[in-house]
């Protein structure tokens, strides 16, 4: 079959090949001492590798191609960070290969020394028409080793996500609450109603509602009414209200409302409308001043969970789920599984990004037991990979299950993955 250059990468860090009696082209007798390091940057494939050929010891760097062909086609012979490399291994020489200098690089062939039983679990991982290559195979491997690299693309996952928070953080002079009030506003709306939400937290910064901190009505009045959703004629005495005071704030603060337009209401249960998310986020800011430092205090979840719970919002409310629209019975307090998306995508996030930036570990280990606290999400891919005999328990682990199928199976890095790895080892 055909395989990339990858392949020849983990049969070389592995040593998953015929090493005995190995000779260069030339003859001469080869022993590999070490294979070096493998290389993800700029430059030879494998440094600091150690080999003999014949009586002479070598230490340098590797390169590795399918063709010998290739270094030529990658410009290797122009390029002098390739001068020390002191073995070329490829699956099939094509060509002999100078150095810059002239002299000949010691050629090591690979074709006949890679067993057809790894080429072909290789075939089976990277032609499988599975939700992910190694479905069918992901169970004969111990959890141990499941639970070690996930271990890794949690981490990973985590690294990535707090540099959106560090950019944000630069854009807000390093206001850690400015930051983080408009991440936990994008999270109150969830996947749908995310991008207005995060549009009404430009449109109003954290620090006008610090003004008002003592006036419930007041925050109300600068949530709705920078949401858009004030601009209207109302016959009801509570939306009238609101409609005076925030167009006495708008003109004092200068603030201009979103379009109404940008919220969502279509196939969403009444209590998930943005209307309700907006007044249970108004009620949030009325009774947490100074959110941020009361989450960087709490060290539990039921603590951090007690946060979201019993939020004051206005009465209105439990009888309307719109302006002008009333019903029955609304319900206005944040579910548990949304206070636990909360928690999962803004406190953990924000616990393990303050304590990178402050390089304090302690609240980076409680990023992670807040994750491993919390139930795992219930999503499509998530149940395909227990399916598949994986123990999903936590948050910690349905992340880290999302983040390894983003980056390494939708992009068929099983050779980057220690579960791809155990596989091909495999016997």
């Amino acid at each position: 079959m055909n395989f990339p250059e990858d392949f020849l990468h983990y049969v070389w860090q592995f040593k998953s090949f015929d090493y005995k009696d190995l000779q260069v082209l030339s003859g001469e007798d080869l022993t590999i001492i070490h294979q070096g390091f493998l290389n993800k940057n700029a430059g030879p494939d494998f440094s600091n590798a150690k080999i003999q050929v014949g009586e002479t010891v070598w230490a340098g760097n590797i390169e590795i191609h399918i063709k010998s062909s290739d270094w030529l086609k990658h410009n290797h012979q122009t390029d002098k960070s390739y001068e020390n490399v002191i073995l070329h291994v490829v699956y099939e020489n094509d060509v002999d290969i100078k150095r810059i200098d002239g002299s000949i690089l010691p050629v090591l062939v690979l074709k006949n020394r890679i067993s057809n039983d790894l080429i072909e679990r290789y075939a089976n991982l990277f032609l499988t028409l599975n939700d992910f290559p190694c479905a069918a195979q992901i169970h004969t491997v111990d959890q141990l080793i499941i639970d070690s690299f996930l271990s890794r693309t949690l981490i990973e996952r985590f690294e990535q996500k707090t540099q959106a928070v560090f950019e944000t953080l630069d854009q807000t002079k390093g206001n850690w609450d400015e930051t983080f009030y408009r991440f936990l506003s994008r999270n109150f709306g969830f996947k749908v109603n995310a991008f207005p939400f995060e549009l009404l937290a430009k449109a109003i910064p954290r620090q006008i509602f610090g003004k008002h901190k003592d006036h419930t009505q007041q925050i109300e009045a600068l949530v709705f009414g920078a949401a858009g959703f004030l601009n209207d004629h109302f016959e009801e005495e509570y939306p009238g209200l609101l409609q005076k005071e925030f167009q006495f704030f708008q003109r004092k603060y200068h603030i201009k409302p979103i379009e109404v337009t940008n919220w969502k209401f279509m196939r969403m249960r009444p209590q998930n409308f943005p209307t309700i998310r907006l007044a249970q986020f108004a009620a949030l800011i009325y009774r947490s001043n100074h959110l941020f430092s009361k989450i960087m205090e709490i060290k539990d979840v039921v603590g951090l969970r007690s946060l979201f719970e019993n939020l004051p919002v206005n009465i209105y409310w439990q009888s309307h789920y719109h302006f002008k629209k009333t019903a029955e019975g609304v319900s206005t307090q944040i579910g548990k599984s949304s206070v636990d998306n909360i928690l999962l995508n803004t406190i953990a996030l924000f616990l393990f990004a303050y304590g990178k930036h402050t390089g304090t570990q302690v609240y980076i280990s409680r990023a992670i037991r807040l994750l491993e606290s919390l139930p795992a999400e219930k999503n499509a891919i998530i149940d395909k990979f227990i399916e598949a005999g994986v123990t999903i328990d936590n948050a910690f682990s349905s992340q880290a299950i999302l983040q390894l199928k983003k980056q390494y199976c939708d992009r068929k890095k099983c050779l980057s993955c220690s579960i791809g790895i155990k596989i091909l080892k495999q016997v």
